[in-house]
Parts: C-alpha cells; sequence; structure tokens
C-alpha cells in the first residue's frame, strides 16, 4: 500500500523528507525514533513597564493580545507574577507576561513566516546568535519589536514590544538541534559575522 502524505506545512515536510535524513547520516542515527524533534514553540512578551500602579491599561492589554494573536494565529494567555520581587517593584498576582504556546501545524507556519518573512526585515541584520542553547538542545533569541512581522501594522500601534521567542526540542541537544534549524532555514549568524564583532 502506498505512503499517502498528509498536506503537511511547508517546513514540516522539509523535515520529513529531507532534513530528518540529513540529520541520521550527519549524527550517526539507527532511525528516525532517535531525531531530535520540535514539539513547541513559546512566545512570551513581558508587560512589567506598562503596568500603571500593578494594573496593565485596557488598551495596553487589547494591543498586546491583538498583536500576538495576529502574529501567532492563538490567543494569548496573562501570565501573572508567582511571587513579590522587591527590587523590580514586583507583587505577587501582578501581571508580568503575555504567552503563546504553538504546536503541530500552526508551529510549523509560525516558524516559516518568522524565518521567511519576519527575520529578513530586520535592519541591519546579520544572523542570530546560535549560542542560545539550552543543554536539552533548546533554542531561544530575541526580537526587539513587532513590526518586523508583515501582518501588523505598525500604523494602528499605541505600543512598540518585543518578544521572547523559544524552539523546544525534545531527544536533542544543541549541535543537533542548530543543524535542524538550520537546515530548515534559520539564518545563523555566519562565523565571519561573528569574528567582526570580537
Amino acid at each position: 500500500m502506498a505512503h499517502v502524505k498528509r498536506n503537511n506545512p511547508r517546513l514540516q515536510q522539509a523535515y520529513i523528507d529531507t532534513v530528518g535524513p540529513k540529520a541520521l547520516k550527519e549524527f550517526g542515527l539507527e532511525n528516525v525514533h532517535q531525531l531530535p524533534r520540535l514539539t513547541k514553540i513559546v512566545v512570551n512578551a513581558g508587560i512589567g513597564k506598562y503596568l500603571d500602579n500593578a494594573k496593565l491599561k485596557p488598551e495596553v492589554r487589547d494591543q498586546f493580545m491583538n498583536n500576538f494573536a495576529t502574529i501567532t494565529g492563538q490567543k494569548p494567555i496573562m501570565i501573572k507574577a508567582k511571587k513579590a520581587v522587591a527590587q523590580f517593584r514586583v507583587r505577587e498576582g501582578m501581571p508580568s507576561a503575555f504567552m503563546v504556546t504553538l504546536r503541530r501545524d500552526r508551529m510549523w507556519h509560525f516558524m516559516d513566516r518568522l524565518i521567511n518573512l519576519a527575520i529578513p526585515r530586520i535592519k541591519d541584520f546579520r544572523g542570530v546568535k546560535d549560542k542560545s542553547f539550552d543543554k536539552g538542545g533548546s533554542y531561544s533569541f530575541g526580537l526587539t519589536e513587532q513590526a518586523v512581522f508583515p501582518e501588523i501594522n505598525m500604523a494602528n500601534a499605541t505600543i512598540t514590544h518585543g518578544m521572547h521567542i523559544t524552539f523546544v526540542f525534545e531527544n536533542s541537544d544543541p549541535k543537533m538541534s542548530r543543524f535542524v534549524l538550520s537546515e530548515l532555514g534559520m539564518p545563523f549568524v555566519k562565523p565571519e559575522e561573528r569574528q567582526k564583532k570580537k
């Protein structure tokens, strides 16, 4: 019986058809179950500087909610501080961030737009840093403003905010995750550019 392909998102299909087999060979893995697996992408933005007397103005809240929904295709949740931090004037229960966790098709579609539409719009862009991997191979980096996403109309924006994006891998390590992300098109900083910064 012939294998019928599901209509997978473009980057997921690229992983199945090309990147996965290359990773098997590159790292001497014996079967597909040993491959690193991207399980979710977490997008969050801190909102501490927008609080007024520990409250978030409705118009600011709505701007964050709308931006996240437009960028990710998913409604964000508000995260509240779990404990007080005196030096940052944070009280327990205060709003601290908005967060979206993307899985399956939404994750792959977001990654495709991020790599191919948003990141290339960063001014004077020379590549994302390739050092922000944890021991399990998950990778994080930040964007300074929402304007890099073409879906956002800054003419309607009342605030400018950045965001922190984490690619969460399972069954991986920094070397394997970097290989997979690079093969999928993540524009990591080139060695010659890294030398210029030193």
